[in-house]
């Protein structure tokens, strides 16, 4: 059985294909990427596949049995990239794709909920058996701002006492191998979330103690959170994103306590702690 991984080039997709390489013949992963080079390194086989090049999405699945469609990274351009990837799929006789989505895609107030959504419609309108992960936050889309929390003197945002129960990329890489590699998996829907919640003050404390040094959370508006991304020098765009999305943080957004992520990799996910050890250990 040949599966393919669109994304192979990405954070999540190297986890995925080192992760599934354990489990099954390397000969059996396929690695899609629209550059070669980059994911030469896999060690697998690598396909060309351009998210907006239909062609060549239909040449690279080609006698694929499996694909696992890990979202473009093209906020703005996913579903259409996307529903280009489900329609290759159906010509080249896919037989089943998993999608990695988003937790609570259909009720989320967060700003990236409706272009996964339309994701899913088209998945379930296209025929083709699907599986789809509704992958929560990464807890490393906070702990990469802790160097910057230092260099401060604080970490910031607006998601006030919003509970984030977030896990670590690799938590999400193997629920995808295990769904990728197990039987009775088709037509699941799965909320993906970590064991246990913080807030953005217990990620603050967190970071003071590995640390020694003490660095508090300040809460900002969501205007004044937007406007200090702005100064350092992110697009306009981009800073209401990130302060929007801190904003759905605080109503509940990022919270989900139904353990489905650690049932399903058969193991606790990984804790905040570990993930900040990890961020201060690279920053060395």
């Amino acid at each position: 059985m040949k599966i393919a991984i669109t994304g192979a080039t990405g954070q999540l997709g190297r986890l995925v294909v080192t992760r599934l390489k354990d489990k099954i013949p390397a000969e059996n992963v396929i690695a899609l990427a629209r550059s070669v080079q980059k994911a030469a390194e896999l060690g697998v086989e690598v396909r060309e596949a351009d998210y907006t090049d239909p062609a060549s999405l239909e040449r690279a699945l080609t006698g694929i049995d499996t694909l696992l469609l890990i979202s473009s990274n093209e906020v703005g351009q996913r579903a259409v990239q996307h529903i280009n990837v489900i329609e290759a799929a159906k010509k080249a006789g896919v037989k089943w794709i998993v999608y990695t989505s988003l937790l609570h895609a259909d009720t989320s107030s967060l700003s990236l909920a409706d272009e996964h959504l339309a994701t899913e419609v088209a998945l379930k309108r296209s025929g083709i058996p699907y599986t789809i992960l509704r992958n929560g936050w990464y807890t490393e889309n906070y702990t990469a701002s802790i160097a910057a929390a230092i260099g401060g003197g604080a970490f910031i945002g607006c998601a006030g006492a919003g509970r984030i129960a977030s896990a670590a990329r690799l938590d999400f890489a193997d629920a995808a191998v295990a769904v990728l590699t197990s039987e009775g998996q088709q037509g699941k829907i799965y909320e993906l979330a970590g064991d246990d919640f913080y807030t953005l003050s217990d990620l603050a404390a967190e970071i003071s103690r590995q640390t020694g040094k003490t660095i508090p959370y300040k809460n900002l508006s969501e205007a004044e959170y937007a406007g200090v991304l702005a100064s350092f020098g992110l697009p306009d765009w981009l800073t209401k994103a990130i302060a929007g999305w801190d904003t759905s943080a605080a109503e509940g957004a990022l919270f989900d306590d139904s353990r489905e992520l650690s049932k399903l990799i058969g193991r606790p996910t990984t804790p905040l702690a570990t993930v900040v050890a990890e961020e201060l250990k690279e920053k060395k």
